[in-house]
C-alpha cells in the first residue's frame, strides 16, 4: 500500500450530497454528525469551495466551552456576508454541541432570518451525535437535515490512501491517523493521545455527568479488549474489578456509542423486550480502536487477533451503516448455537456468520437460526463463503435484498 495521502483530492459522497442541499433556496439548516477525526471539517471545506458563495466557518471546539453570546457573534458575521452578497452565504459551526443551550439559540436566530429573508444557509457540525440529536429533538424540528458522517469505509481508505485489507483491518478507516501508519508506535500514540483520550475528556466527560472516569476509560478498554464477544454486565464487572451497578455499565456503553467508538449490541429476539434484557456483544465502531489499545504485535496472538479484527470488521461495517440506513443489528445466541450478526430492515432479516479461516465448516448457528426465524437469509462471510473484502465492499442493504 502507498504512504502518500491524497485526501485533499478525495471526496466522500456526502460533500456532493451538502454541496447540493446548500444550492438549493434557504430551507434547512444542515447538520454534519459524527464521530471525531471522520473528517466532518474536511467535507464541508470541500463543499463549501465547490459551492463558492461567502461563508463564514467557526469552531466551538475549545478547552472553555463557548456561550450563547459567541454563537450570536459568529452569526452576526455571517449576516454581514449574506447582506452583502447576490448570493447570500453560508454559516458554518463546527463543534456546535459545545455551546451551552446551543440548540434554542439557533433556532431564535435561525427564525429570525426566516422572517426577514435573508439568504443565510447554516451548516452545524457535532462530533457527539448522541448530544447532537438531544439537542435537534430538544429544540430544532423541522428546522434540520442530517448529513452523516461515519467511521471510512475499505472503499474509501483505498481510494484516498492506498490501503489494501489487512491494511484496513490494522489501521481502521481514520484518515487523520492514514499517513502515520509507516510508523505503527507513533501511529497508536496519535490514537491514544489525540483521538481516544480526548474524545473521552471532550466529548464524553465535559458534556455529560460521569461519576466514575476511570470507569468509564476502563470500559471503553475493555470493550476494545473483548470486540466480538458477548459478555454480561456482571462478568464485565469482574474483567473491571468493579463492585458496581450494572446500570452504570450499561449506561457508559451508550455514552460511548453515542460518541462513535463502541457499543453493545442486542440479542435478536423478535422481541423488544428480551433484546433488552440480553447480555451485550462487545463492538468497536472502528478496528483501529482494537489496534492502538491492543499495544506492539506479539507474533504469538497474530492469527487469533487476526479473526477478531475480521469479525470486528464486519460488525463496525454493519452498525456504522445502520446510522445511515432503517437497520438495526443484533446478535443471536440458544445454548451452545450463535450466530454473529443478525440484520433486521422491515420484513428484511440477515443472519451472518463470520469465518477467519479458508476451511469449509458446518454451521450449525445458521441452521438452528433458520429454523427460528424461516424467513432470514443466512450469509457467511470469510472461509468458503463470501470473501470478506467482497463483504467489506458492498453497502449492507445489498446484501439483505440479495
Amino acid at each position: 500500500m502507498t504512504r502518500n495521502p491524497r485526501l485533499p483530492a478525495f471526496e466522500r459522497p456526502q460533500v456532493a450530497v451538502l454541496t447540493g442541499r446548500l444550492r438549493e433556496p434557504r430551507r434547512f439548516m444542515q447538520v454534519v454528525a459524527g464521530p471525531r477525526q471522520v473528517g466532518k471539517t474536511t467535507l464541508v471545506t470541500q463543499a463549501l469551495a465547490r459551492l463558492g458563495v461567502p461563508h463564514v466557518f467557526a469552531s466551538a471546539d475549545e478547552p472553555t466551552l463557548r456561550d450563547a453570546a459567541w454563537l450570536a457573534a459568529q452569526w452576526e458575521r455571517a449576516r454581514a456576508e449574506a447582506s452583502a452578497s447576490p448570493e447570500g452565504a453560508v454559516l458554518a459551526i463546527d463543534e456546535v454541541q459545545k455551546a451551552p443551550h446551543w440548540s434554542e439559540t439557533v433556532k431564535r436566530l435561525w427564525d429570525e432570518d426566516g422572517r426577514s429573508g435573508l439568504p443565510l444557509r447554516v451548516v452545524l457540525l457535532g462530533s457527539s451525535p448522541l448530544l447532537v440529536q438531544q439537542g435537534l429533538t430538544e429544540s430544532l424540528a423541522g428546522r434540520f437535515e442530517i448529513v452523516r458522517a461515519s467511521h471510512w469505509s475499505l472503499d474509501e481508505m483505498r481510494a484516498a490512501f492506498g490501503f489494501d485489507l489487512e491494511a484496513y483491518l490494522a489501521f481502521g478507516g481514520y484518515p487523520g491517523a492514514a499517513p502515520l501508519v509507516g510508523d505503527p508506535e507513533r501511529w497508536r500514540r496519535y490514537l491514544l493521545d489525540a483521538l481516544i483520550e480526548t474524545t473521552i475528556a471532550r466529548d464524553v466527560l465535559l458534556m455529560t455527568r460521569v461519576d466514575k472516569p476511570a470507569l468509564l476509560r476502563r470500559t471503553f478498554e475493555l470493550g476494545c479488549r473483548y470486540s466480538g464477544q458477548i459478555l454480561s454486565y456482571t462478568k464485565m464487572l469482574g474483567q473491571l474489578q468493579e463492585a458496581g451497578n450494572t446500570t452504570t455499565l450499561a449506561h457508559y456503553l451508550e455514552l460511548l456509542a453515542g460518541a462513535g467508538m463502541l457499543t453493545g449490541l442486542s440479542k435478536y429476539a423478535g422481541e423488544a423486550v428480551r433484546q433488552r434484557g440480553s447480555s451485550p456483544k462487545l463492538q468497536v465502531l472502528n478496528t483501529a480502536l482494537m489496534t492502538a489499545i491492543a499495544g506492539p504485535p506479539d507474533p504469538a496472538r497474530s492469527a487469533a487477533f487476526r479473526g477478531r479484527l475480521a469479525e470486528s470488521a464486519v460488525g463496525a461495517h454493519l452498525v456504522n451503516a445502520a446510522a445511515d440506513h432503517d437497520l438495526d443489528v443484533f446478535y443471536w445466541r440458544e445454548r451452545d448455537r450463535e450466530v454473529d450478526f443478525v440484520v433486521s430492515s422491515g420484513p428484511d432479516l440477515l443472519a451472518i456468520e463470520v469465518k477467519s479461516g479458508a476451511a469449509r465448516t458446518h454451521q450449525p448457528g445458521l441452521d438452528a437460526f433458520a429454523r427460528a426465524f424461516p424467513r432470514a437469509r443466512p450469509l457467511v462471510v470469510g472461509g468458503d463463503g463470501v470473501p470478506l473484502e467482497t463483504f467489506l465492499e458492498r453497502p449492507v442493504r445489498s446484501w439483505l435484498t440479495g
